[in-house]
């Protein structure tokens, strides 16, 4: 449950604390032993233990349980502190309750800082040798100067003076636990050092006690508390600063490496034992042979730390070295160590033998269908399946690399018959599903091979040649469709130079305005009279002259211009609608339909852009139709799924383009808001001459008709194909039959002058008719 007061307050108000504890602080040392100063103990004692239950739950530090742990150990050691006066000068056993409740304190306290350094995973090896050194040495120190002295008290009862005689024994461990949090912190928030001087106000005021009890008294002045009221306000302010949340975070470095902070304990510590022995506190035998036994310890352990310290650093140095060679994933090599590798073997390959270097560039086929459907958890599973079943499958001395997201590569030396036989070994680790999460995955690979002669002169060139080499045929391979292969050869260089020049040349067009849209009539098969247009980008290189879309749409979708280029065609496919429109060119149902990429649907932000982009045309809905491919539907994450509906929920008309020849599940169509289907070219060819074709589109048809879908036939060239669809139920056709793409200007007067405007007593009717359904007889309502 959120607090009611304002962020801005509630992340003061650790300064409030430490101002509050200050102030009960300084009323306690004017005022001891009155009424002032207990109820500032007490109100302080109470808001440090409020403080411990609601601060960390605030800001969500991790383990809750733990400062539920502290708070409760605070309010004992609140507890034992006020009822310590009271009960000492009581018969036995009324002197023992305070201590009940300190003991409890100390117990709750360590299990707090325990379950702290598990959660931060600070457990480690050097800092809790280090702490022991420190520890021993405080230990012995307590134990010799009052631990000892505080027992051996008489005139009170032995156990009392026992139990007196503990309390710097629990400090040592409570410091031994402080030591290894702060040894294994990289970074110290500020609530790690309020932490800090809790400790060392408890540590002090245990001290000054332990003090006192060695002059036989158990409770001597109220001052003696005023560490304490110091270690509850830093308490208070631990809990409520906003960095309690980091003290609960892994910070562990990996290598507990000797800074001057850590040498500035653990020098005293190595040395005390030596000044021991010259206080009169060493002179019997017993007291001798534990400080020399406690320094004996801490030599051995101080030369355990070194030779830890020593092979730490090198098992840090072997893995930074593993890591800078291979991918973290697959634990396979990476392309730093593949390409050495290659290297090596460029180098020791005879020239003039049969046996060449071979590199093989693997690419999935449908990887990023995996991440978009399963997520990349599942991608990585997958990743790291393909590299477990690549490196089984070849033999040892083969190095398998993985160099990408989703490419691996393979060196392999030989002749040409057992370099073809190894990609048929690729091959069958694909030939079963892949088993990822609770499901199975059908994928391919792609496959480049580049392959050279063994040249020990220029072998560095030559190996970044050969992965470069396998990199072009593997593009090569997978334009020819999935789990293809290739063999390089040189013209594919010229093919990679004229794309790359295509590509710079596409973006200067799109910088400098050189591509324009085009619109092809969509026209009702019965009278021949457009209900919309396709608008069409098309490029005129100035010194190329006209690039096909099919050359450059593919370049842009690669270099990641298709979605500038889309936003461009969609706005100035708009713009013109809207001035037809508004200049009596078209009528009020005349529609413009839109080809929209994959990686525009997958911006969550479209719907909202094309809707203000209708609103700024003043084009309405219906008279938009964007169309997509269907591996959109397919390929399609949540965020696609969204920005469909929300699409079609604006009123914008959405069709399906190439229908046919991809995927054409039934089960996409029923599940995404899809009206409308566009027949592929490919099928209405062979309309009237090929009986497959004419059954292919009459069930395309019967199928979206059964949907409520409207159909459109593309590549409408003939009198007869015509004729032949209008036949099998299609109403709308596109085509050369009615003519090529054409400029707007162009589009405008052919179509203004021959139909749209044409005499009203012979054309209107013609005209209401075929506008009647924009998309058929057969529709989705709107």
């Amino acid at each position: 449950m959120q607090p009611a007061l304002p962020p801005v307050i509630v992340r003061r108000l650790w300064q409030v604390m430490a101002v509050a504890g200050i102030a009960a602080t300084a009323l306690y040392a004017l005022f001891p032993d009155s009424l002032i100063s207990n109820i500032s103990f007490v109100l302080l004692g109470v808001v440090t233990v409020a403080a411990c239950f609601l601060g960390p739950r605030r800001w969500g530090a991790e383990p809750p349980t733990a400062w539920l742990l502290m708070g409760a150990a605070a309010l004992l050691f609140l507890i034992g502190v006020l009822i310590r006066p009271t009960v000492t000068e009581e018969a036995m056993p009324w002197p023992l309750v305070a201590d009940v409740f300190s003991f409890s304190g100390y117990v709750l306290l360590g299990v707090f800082l325990a379950m702290l350094l598990r959660q931060r995973q600070s457990l480690d090896r050097h800092a809790v040798l280090d702490g022991l050194i420190v520890t021993l040495a405080a230990g012995v120190t307590t134990t010799l100067l009052l631990a000892l002295p505080a027992a051996a008290m008489t005139g009170r009862p032995a156990l009392l003076s026992l139990i007196q005689g503990t309390y710097p024994l629990f400090d040592v461990i409570i410091m031994l636990l402080i030591v290894n949090l702060t040894f294994t912190a990289k970074t110290w928030p500020f609530s790690l050092t309020a932490l800090t001087v809790t400790m060392i106000g408890m540590f002090t005021g245990d001290f000054l006690y332990a003090i006192a009890g060695v002059g036989g008294k158990i409770y001597a002045d109220p001052l003696l508390n005023v560490p304490f009221l110091i270690a509850y306000t830093a308490l208070g302010v631990t809990a409520l600063h906003p960095s309690v949340v980091e003290m609960s975070r892994a910070a562990r470095a990996p290598v507990q490496e000797w800074g001057w902070q850590r040498l500035a304990l653990l020098a005293p510590a190595m040395v005390l034992p030596s000044v021991l022995l010259l206080t009169e506190r060493s002179s019997g035998t017993g007291e001798r042979l534990l400080i020399a036994g406690v320094g004996a310890l801490t030599v051995g352990l101080l030369l355990f730390r070194a030779t830890s310290a020593v092979q730490a650093q090198v098992a840090a140095q072997l893995r930074s070295e593993h890591q800078a060679t291979h991918d973290p994933l697959t634990s396979l090599p990476n392309r730093t160590s593949i390409s050495s590798e290659i290297e090596r073997l460029v180098t020791v390959v005879d020239p003039e033998g049969h046996d060449r270097v071979w590199v093989y560039m693997l690419d999935l086929d449908g990887f990023k269908w995996v991440n978009d459907s399963w997520g990349h958890d599942t991608g990585d599973q997958l990743v790291i399946e393909v590299g477990r079943r690549l490196r089984s499958a070849v033999a040892a001395n083969i190095p398998v690399a993985r160099v990408g997201g989703d490419e691996f590569l393979l060196a392999f030396v030989g002749e040409k018959g057992g370099a073809l036989h190894l990609v048929d070994d690729i091959r069958g680790c694909f030939a079963r599903p892949f088993p990822v999460r609770d499901t199975e995955v059908v994928i391919s690979a792609s496959i480049g091979i580049s392959h050279a002669a063994g040249d020990a002169a220029r072998a560095a060139v030559t190996a970044e040649a050969l992965m470069r080499d396998a990199d072009t045929a593997m593009y090569r391979a997978k334009g020819e469709g999935p789990g293809r292969s290739s063999i390089f050869d040189t013209s594919m260089h010229d093919q990679v130079r004229e794309r790359i020049e295509l590509e710079v040349a596409l973006r200067q067009a799109l910088a400098e305005g050189q591509l324009r849209v085009h619109y092809q009539p969509l026209v009702r098969l019965e009278t021949g009279i457009p209900v919309g247009a396709e608008a069409l980008v098309r490029w005129e290189h100035p010194e190329r002259g006209a690039i096909p879309p099919m050359t450059f749409i593919p370049i842009a979708e690669d270099a990641g211009l298709i979605g500038s280029i889309g936003t461009w065609v969609r706005q100035e496919a708009l713009r013109q609608l809207g001035v037809w429109r508004s200049e009596g060119v078209v009528r009020d149902d005349f529609y413009l339909s839109i080809n929209v990429s994959p990686r525009q649907l997958n911006e969550p932000e479209l719907p909202l852009i094309v809707s203000g982009e209708m609103l700024r045309y003043g084009v309405p809905a219906h008279c938009v139709a964007l169309e997509m491919t269907e591996s959109v539907m397919v390929d399609g994450s949540s965020v696609t799924a969204r920005v469909l509906f929300e699409l079609r929920e604006l009123g914008v008309k959405l069709l399906i383009d190439d229908f046919g020849t991809g995927f054409s599940a039934l089960g996409y169509l029923r599940r995404f808001p899809v009206t409308g289907v566009k027949i592929d070219r490919s099928f209405v060819i062979g309309l009237g001459v090929n009986v497959e074709d004419d059954e292919i589109v009459r069930a395309v048809v019967a199928m979206s008709h059964a949907l409520g879908l409207s159909v459109i036939a593309e590549g409408v060239e003939t009198p007869l194909q015509r004729e032949a669809l209008y036949a099998v139920g299609v109403v709308n056709g596109q085509g050369w039959l009615w003519g090529k793409a054409v400029p707007a200007s162009e589009f405008a007067e052919r179509w203004h002058k021959d139909v749209i405007a044409g005499p009203p007593e012979v054309q209107v009717p013609a005209i209401t008719s075929a506008l009647e359904s924009a998309y058929g007889r057969h529709r989705r309502s709107e």
